[in-house]
């Protein structure tokens, strides 16, 4: 078993920055890959970022590239995601999870271990 909490979201205007952490316990967290996605009201969970158990394989979404970097610190269990030049659409919870897998999944299904979100709002 895996342990996510996820933690840094709030409110922010357009533009401003913000960073993400997920702090994982149980099982060894350092060979797992770890995955960012998001939710908005009345949608599908989509995915943000992923990065490989190594660090050397990572992938972004298109609508974030440039603009979100994903990062480990395995020797401190944790994933982050720290967001720049953020957007109103970028409101949304935020949701890590983990995997065993040699390369990124984008697809959510793929995950095994979920945390419990923290939610990211966007003012214009």
């Amino acid at each position: 078993q895996v342990q996510l909490v996820e933690s840094g979201g709030g409110l922010v205007q357009a533009g401003g920055s913000l960073r993400l952490s997920c702090v994982a316990s149980g099982r060894s967290f350092v060979f797992y890959t770890m995955g960012w996605f998001r939710q908005a009201p009345g949608k599908d969970r989509e995915f943000v970022a992923a990065i490989s158990w190594s660090g050397n394989s990572i992938d972004y979404a298109d609508s974030v590239k440039g603009r979100f970097t994903i990062s480990r610190d395995n020797a401190k269990n944790t994933v982050y995601l720290q967001m720049n030049s953020l957007k109103p659409e970028d409101t949304a919870v935020y949701y890590c999870g983990a995997v065993r897998s040699p390369k990124p999944p984008v697809v959510a299904g793929m995950y095994d271990y979920w945390g419990q979100g923290t939610q990211v709002t966007v003012s214009s």
